[in-house]
């Protein structure tokens, strides 16, 4: 399993600055991909385009909300930063909030699987440079995006929790990205729908990159209190409450990989038996604690060479 890290707000309130310096940790520290998540702050892609390309780590996105992106105006963005980062993006994508894409932006969040399954239709073939032709249901796009340098497309995960979206994961994309998703889940739903879904449509086996917020601490219940308080709207979503739900937890807190060295390295091997193909950390805490955090996973990632 490879070891990866999330920069940005994600790990609260940061700067320009600070993302640029936690982006440049991350490629000297030796992780795998240095991810941006879209907020209501910084834009994911824009950031990626401009710390990226000086880097020598590869990017992601964990992930764009597509309802507000017509794929054609995402696909252009990401085959920028495709060009800008020499190939090294991936592109996570998820449906987004139901309750945020309607009450937000006045925007249509029914049936979010038939509409991911149009927009990856679509998606797809832009990013490898052809020109498509469709008229939907749920969307219209004709014509094609050209940048060039912006080659090999880049991998595109989907945000996939349920079992009709881990199927669109496998059968349409090349993996998975989960957030506050628990082991038992991945084990026991994520992992084996998207194999068997990706099998079924004759790809490759599928990336399935897991986050979840981790720190290095001996003050586990002072942190896991902050935890649950930081990361309070999941346990209210719908999307996250079902899946803490099948996990068997009450929230982030129990999920969390929180405690002494030993623990955190048993959490991540239960991760690594899960089926995951890639844990994104993020750091959580004081500047303290995220940096003795990233200090341990540096130390994994070595040993993992």
């Amino acid at each position: 399993m490879q070891i990866s890290v999330a920069v940005g707000e994600v790990r609260g309130p940061a700067t320009w600055a600070e993302i640029a310096t936690q982006a440049r940790a991350a490629a000297n520290a030796g992780f795998t991909t240095a991810w941006v998540s879209q907020a209501l702050g910084w834009d994911a892609l824009t950031t990626l385009a401009a710390v990226g390309g000086g880097l020598d780590i590869a990017v992601g996105t964990s992930v764009v909300p597509t309802p507000q992106r017509h794929p054609m105006t995402l696909a252009a963005q990401a085959l920028t930063v495709q060009a800008a980062v020499a190939g090294r993006l991936t592109l996570g994508v998820g449906a987004g909030i139901g309750a945020m894409v309607t009450g937000m932006l006045g925007l249509s969040a029914d049936r979010p699987a038939a509409r991911m399954r149009e927009y990856l239709t679509v998606l797809g073939p832009l990013l490898r440079g052809e020109t498509v032709d469709h008229r939907g249901e749920t969307l219209t796009a004709v014509g094609a995006v050209t940048i060039p340098g912006a080659v090999p497309a880049p991998s595109v995960l989907v945000a996939a929790m349920g079992p009709r979206m881990v199927g669109l994961a496998g059968e349409l994309a090349d993996g998975a990205a989960t957030w506050m998703t628990g082991p038992r889940v991945l084990a026991e739903h994520i992992v084996p729908g998207i194999t068997a879904a990706a099998a079924a449509a004759g790809r490759p086996a599928p990336r399935i990159v897991a986050g979840l917020p981790v720190c290095l601490t001996d003050a586990e219940d002072d942190v896991r209190t902050r935890i649950a308080e930081q990361f309070a709207l999941a346990t209210q979503v719908p999307e996250y409450r079902a899946t803490l739900d099948r996990e068997g937890v009450a929230g982030p807190r129990d999920i969390a990989i929180v405690g002494t060295a030993t623990r955190v390295r048993r959490a991540l091997a239960r991760l690594d038996d899960a089926g995951v193909t890639e844990f994104m950390a993020v750091p959580f805490g004081t500047a303290a604690e995220q940096d003795r955090t990233v200090e341990l996973l540096a130390e994994l990632v070595g040993e993992n060479r």
